[in-house]
């Protein structure tokens, strides 16, 4: 089991090293830099600031190093690699081994990436974890009601509602639980920033519509899942033998029907987590997602980089506990070597 973590873990370091430099060379394709500002910085300041973050060096091999040449008229490696050596990218992930994420250009180095995480991270998290808990809690029972009820009223009101869940946009949904519930139970802070310390109702709202797509299809996957159980022959057999109906549900159907459920769970949870970049522009929340956005349209390079790192490191460890949570939930499952 241990062999099978550290080779788990050990795979997720090719994934976010490929992660960071997609990021890294989509996000100098865009126009623009972190010092321009509306009001135009010399160009002395701005050679300045370039040599005191290091963006004056190539962004990953420098041209003129790159074309030097043996006698033989071959590339000479050890200049590449010299050249990759000192560029920025290189400097970037040494920096993210160290855990360093670097600092935040939009503060001119006031603020390192690693605070503004620690910072606003716990916003989105909170919100991430309401929109879990929502989708779990009314998913799965919906799921497993509309299965053991199939072809009911019952059944068919609880596909209408996983259909609309999955199909209206979180940010539809967003703006009319905003209109409609905000203003008479008075659960959203739109003009109120300090509603967002602890853990209080103004995370209800956000929580339930980034949750809502997440406990729609758990409901759909549960109910599948659910069916495709109920016909087994080892539930028949249970309840020849006279088991009542809740432990033939609970200890037998529902322990086989949550592989798939725990198969999306992990992902879906990171994703919920990472995934409230519209939700907090809509509840004006300040999370990381909302400094994301705002990271982009200033070329906060760094800011940029980090949150992107952060974010597939923690999809990376929710794909590990999914897979060590499956042996848990079903014994027969165990790893092979």
């Amino acid at each position: 089991m241990i062999e099978f973590v550290i080779r788990r873990f050990l795979w997720a370091v090719p994934v976010i090293v490929t992660v960071a430099a997609v990021t890294f060379f989509l996000m100098y394709r865009a126009p623009g830099g972190p010092w321009d500002l509306e009001k135009p910085l010399p160009n002395s300041t701005v050679k300045n600031l370039n040599a005191k973050f290091g963006l004056d060096k190539p962004l990953w091999i420098n041209p003129s190093a790159a074309e030097e040449k043996l006698d033989d008229g071959s590339r000479n490696p050890f200049t590449v690699g010299r050249a990759f050596l000192d560029s920025q990218f290189f400097n970037y992930m040494i920096g993210v081994a160290r855990f360093d994420l670097g600092p935040s250009y939009a503060s001119k180095g006031a603020e390192s990436v690693q605070e503004v995480i620690v910072e606003k991270f716990p916003i989105s998290a909170k919100i991430g974890l309401v929109g879990i808990v929502f989708a779990v809690v009314v998913g799965v029972p919906l799921g497993i009601v509309s299965a053991l009820r199939q072809n009911t009223w019952i059944d068919y009101l609880s596909l209408f509602t996983s259909t609309i869940g999955v199909s209206v946009p979180t940010f539809v949904s967003g703006l009319l639980l905003l209109i409609f519930l905000s203003k008479g139970l008075n659960v959203s802070p739109i003009r109120r920033p300090e509603a967002w310390d602890g853990l209080g109702t103004a995370y209800l709202l956000p929580g339930i519509v980034l949750g809502l797509g997440t406990m729609a299809y758990m409901a759909r996957l549960t109910r599948s899942s659910m069916l495709e159980v109920k016909r087994q022959d080892f539930v028949r057999t249970a309840r020849a033998k006279g088991l009542a109906n809740n432990p033939v549900i609970g200890r037998h159907m529902l322990r086989n029907a949550l592989i798939p459920i725990i198969t999306i769970l992990g992902p879906a949870a990171a994703d919920l987590v990472t995934g409230s970049i519209i939700i907090e522009s809509i509840f004006n929340a300040p999370g990381l997602g909302r400094e994301f956005v705002e990271a982009i349209g200033k070329r906060d390079y760094s800011m940029i980089m980090g949150t992107a790192i952060f974010y597939a490191v923690l999809i990376a460890f929710a794909n590990v506990a999914v897979d060590l949570s499956y042996g848990f939930v079903d014994p027969r499952i165990r790893v092979r070597r």
